[in-house]
């Protein structure tokens, strides 16, 4: 929370010193814990490791026991189980029916209150207006958003004035390499189709 607000303090015209009392939370043996573990939150938990972080994850379908061993995750079959423990939690499902709203009152209730929520999913996964709430009331920390809805929000939206959010707009992919590849995966997808081959990402709708 502090990148964006520290960063106006080092640029403003007004800043004749730096606090020596401003401090942030470590990463580095924190509690993170992955709601879908697919193949992002996968690679999210391999970037974890990197910092000592232990892993939680919660997901329709345990991983392989070589796959959570290579990454240190451990399985949570109750959701409740890993917002209760974790530092951070990290949304990575996709939107449905059943993903609606996944996060709400309810949820935000039951994670800690040094607790930091992140969801780089899609917005509707989280209750905005419990959020809100939540993050006025102090029942988390703070709250960092790539998604949200609608896109951009209404400028007069409350989660836009408060001081312990960031959001950013949909940019998880927003690199030069990323959109290549995305490109040569959708054309990879529809040479396959073309040629009656089986297609490498296909989708299996539920």
């Amino acid at each position: 929370m502090y990148l964006h607000s520290g960063c106006q303090i080092a640029v403003s015209p007004d800043t004749k010193h730096f606090a020596v009392d401003w401090l942030g939370v470590e990463v580095t043996r924190a509690t993170l814990g992955i709601i879908g573990m697919g193949s992002i939150g996968y690679k999210v938990a391999q970037r974890a490791r990197a910092f000592n972080m232990k892993i939680l994850y919660h997901n329709r379908n345990r991983r392989r026991k070589e796959e959570e061993e290579a990454v240190g995750a451990s399985y949570c079959e109750k959701m409740e189980d890993l917002l209760q423990q974790s530092d951070f939690v990290m949304l990575v499902v996709n939107l449905t029916p059943e993903t609606h709203k996944l996060i709400g009152r309810k949820e935000l209730g039951l994670m800690k209150p040094t607790a930091t929520l992140i969801n780089i999913s899609r917005g509707a996964v989280i209750d905005q207006d419990a959020l809100v709430e939540a993050l006025q009331n102090k029942v988390i920390r703070a709250a960092a958003l790539d998604v949200t809805y609608p896109e951009p929000l209404p400028r007069e939206h409350p989660l836009l004035k408060l001081n312990n959010i960031i959001i950013t707009p949909h940019i998880g992919t927003a690199t030069i390499q990323a959109i290549h590849m995305m490109a040569e995966e959708a054309i990879a997808n529809m040479l396959a189709v073309l040629n009656g081959q089986p297609i490498p990402s296909e989708v299996f709708p539920k």
